[in-house]
Formats: structure tokens, sequence, C-alpha cells
């Protein structure tokens, strides 16, 4: 009879201690998607006190997984990090992810931990780099060794890398990408508006002949910016969001215009040598369009001859910024004789 009660005291107390367990997970569930919806991307911002409650707290298997981005506020100014960048391509693949799968059954959450205010939890993952990305399963127990890590390589295809991660570590489909338009629904009715008011105006000034259309001069102003465009490479630095310059580690109160290295080139680099570029394709255009019709021999030579040597000045500047960023050596193949 005692053996009886007490195995029935042993299976209450079980079905106790599991329906307490169920309770405190869905607990925990129910808190991260609080913390989701009060997101404006549906990434959750995670501190020390957080991290140990829905990470290291829990004795049973956290029923849910965290997909966590390590970030320092402090390093953003750092352009060849893109924290920024990496940081709202993070963003777009959680509101996708959440867009795509419109259930509070789906267990996945994003989050981040910022370095300067959870320095304990970066220790907790051992992340010594940045930018880093973990995701953390059910069946994780130590966060350092059991934890996936996303390779760093994998980063330059931003959120489609990021996907096909998470689709291969959860075999859960994260579903397509859905990215922010350009333009506001508000923006483009402005500029809808706009055009509808000048729209007669336009149409006046086509059939009249009066657009900049017709003007040689803005043909050849639109021609002059397309050859800097292409060859300062501004298209570079518009992708990969480079500044103009950045400040010198060593002395704050410099500015560092050429960056030594070939790992990386600052706007300001760009437009340096698109400018010694542009000088001597004007200076090429000049020599045959405008230098035919100088009728003296003695300004033409002259005129030939200054336009010879600022092109060979700003040519053998090219190369020397070329040879002092990368280290490889460009030199003109003179005659032996010259040597």
């Amino acid at each position: 009879m005692a053996a009886n009660f007490f195995t029935i005291s042993i299976i209450i107390l079980s079905l106790f201690l599991v329906t307490l367990s169920a309770e405190s997970e869905s607990e925990l569930v129910a808190d991260l998607l609080t913390l989701q919806s009060e997101s404006e991307s549906g990434v959750i911002h995670l501190d020390d006190p957080t991290v140990s409650k829905f990470l290291t707290n829990p004795k049973t298997p956290r029923p849910y997984s965290l997909i966590i981005f390590f970030d320092a506020t402090h390093f953003h100014d750092k352009p060849e990090l893109r924290l920024r960048e990496i940081r709202r391509e993070f963003a777009i693949v959680a509101s996708s992810f959440i867009a795509n799968h419109n259930s509070s059954n789906t267990k996945l959450f994003f989050c981040d931990i910022e370095f300067s205010e959870s320095q304990p939890s970066f220790q907790l993952f051992g992340v010594n780099s940045i930018p880093h990305i973990r995701l953390v399963g059910p069946a994780t127990e130590s966060l350092e060794d059991d934890s996936g890590e996303m390779d760093q390589a994998g980063l330059s295809r931003f959120a489609e890398s990021m996907a096909e991660f998470i689709e291969s570590r959860t075999k859960l489909p994260v579903g397509p990408i859905h990215r922010p338009p350009i333009l506001s629904k508000i923006q483009l009715g402005v500029i809808a508006l706009v055009l509808l008011v000048w729209s007669p105006l336009v149409v006046k000034k086509i059939v009249a002949g009066e657009t900049l259309l017709h003007d040689p001069r803005s043909w050849v102003s639109g021609a002059v910016f397309v050859y800097f465009f292409s060859v300062s490479g501004a298209m570079h630095n518009i992708i990969r969001e480079m500044p103009m310059f950045v400040g010198d580690r060593e002395d704050p109160n410099k500015l560092v215009l050429f960056y030594q290295g070939s790992d990386m080139q600052l706007g300001a680099e760009g437009f340096t040598v698109g400018f010694l570029y542009t000088i001597v394709g004007l200076l090429l255009a000049f020599v045959t369009h405008a230098l035919v019709y100088v009728k003296g021999a003695t300004a033409k030579r002259t005129l030939m001859l200054f336009a010879l040597l600022l092109s060979f000045w700003a040519v053998k500047k090219v190369i020397f910024l070329d040879n002092w960023k990368t280290g490889y050596r460009i030199h003109g193949f003179w005659p032996s004789a010259w040597n």
C-alpha cells in the first residue's frame, strides 16, 4: 500500500513538473513574441539580463531558436566593417521572415546584442570579432561551442546569404526577401503631382525646341560628367557606401584622404584620380576639336606642347598614386640606351 502511494506521488509530481515546465516554456515564447512585436523590424534587442532569461536560465531544452547579430555601435564609423549595412540587411531578413510566416507557431526569433552594454554576453559566446552572427538552437547547451556561427565570408551577399544560413541550420524556409521601396507612396504621389502640373509647360518647350536636350552644351556637360563618373570609381563608392575620408587613428584632428592598401578605396582617392583622368580627356578633346581651328602655327605648337606636358604630368600622378597604394611598381619601358 505504501509502495503504491509512493508511486502515485511520483507520477503526480512528475506531471506537475512537466506542466510547470510547459507553462514556463510558453511564457518565454510569449515574452519573445511581445518583444518582437514591439520592435519595428522584428529584431529583439538583448542585454545581459535577457540573455540570462532566454538562453542560460532554462533547465529544459528551449522550445525556440535565436539567430543573434553581435553589434558594436562604436565601430559603426569603420567603413571596412560595414556594420551599419550588415545590421540593416539582418533587419530586412527578420522582417521578411516574420511577414512570410505570419504565425506564432514558428519559434525562430531574430535578436541583436550590443558590445558596450553586454560585454559579459560577448564573452559567454566567445565572440572576439565582428561582424558576427550566431544561431542558438533548442538543444544548444554551450553557447560558445555548440551554437552555429555564420562564416563571415558569406556576409558579402548580405540578406541572401543570411537566409541560406538560416535555412540550412533550421530547415525553415525564410521565403522571399522584402526590401523597402526606394520611394514611399507619399513621395511618388508628390512626384506625380509635380509632373502633372509641369506637363503643359514641358510639352510647350519640347515643341518650341527650347529644352536642355536641344542645347549642345548640355550634351557636352553630360558627356564630361559620365566620363568623370566612370573613371573616378563613383559607382564603387555608392555601392559600397565608402566615405570620402576617415579620421586618423593616431591623430583625431587629422583626416585621411588616401588609404594605403588595396583592400579599401576612399571617395577622395577616386575623385582625385577621376579629376586627373578628366584633365587628360578634356585636353584630348581640345586638341582634336578646338586646336585645329587655331591659325597661327606658333600658337598651335605652344598649345599642343602645353597639352602634352599637362597630360604627361596627370598620368604620372595617377601611376604614382597606384604604386603608393598597391605596392606594385608600374614604369615605362624606355629604350635600353636611355637607361
